[in-house]
């Protein structure tokens, strides 16, 4: 399984550069604003989606609480998977556009 450690800022300190190496962890160049990529923005929306769509709309913050857990219970499995599955498919497609736009 490949360990996945995505280009942040605080790797370019020689240290961690060195450890990384040392440990043979190797490091994803990962396009610097591509949420699109992580499965979970996508979950978040739907979650967002499905909020919004409420009637009433929750009125005070143990309303808000138990609208956003019914919601997220809500969100069929199939979802969560289906953009799991995706995940080869969306790392080709960002690799083949050189870190631009995908259709995802």
């Amino acid at each position: 399984m490949l360990n996945k450690i995505i280009n942040a800022t605080l790797l370019f300190l020689p240290i961690c550069t060195q450890f990384l190496e040392a440990e043979n962890i190797p490091v994803i160049a990962w396009p610097a604003y591509s949420p699109y990529m992580s499965p979970i923005e996508h979950v978040w929306d739907a979650l967002d989606r499905r909020i919004r769509q409420r009637v009433p709309v929750p009125a005070n913050i143990q309303q808000i609480r138990t609208v956003i857990e019914e919601e997220w219970t809500n969100i069929p499995q199939a979802t969560i998977n289906n953009l799991i599955n995706s995940m080869r498919r969306r790392c080709v497609a960002l690799r083949e556009a050189n870190g631009g736009h995908t259709k995802y």
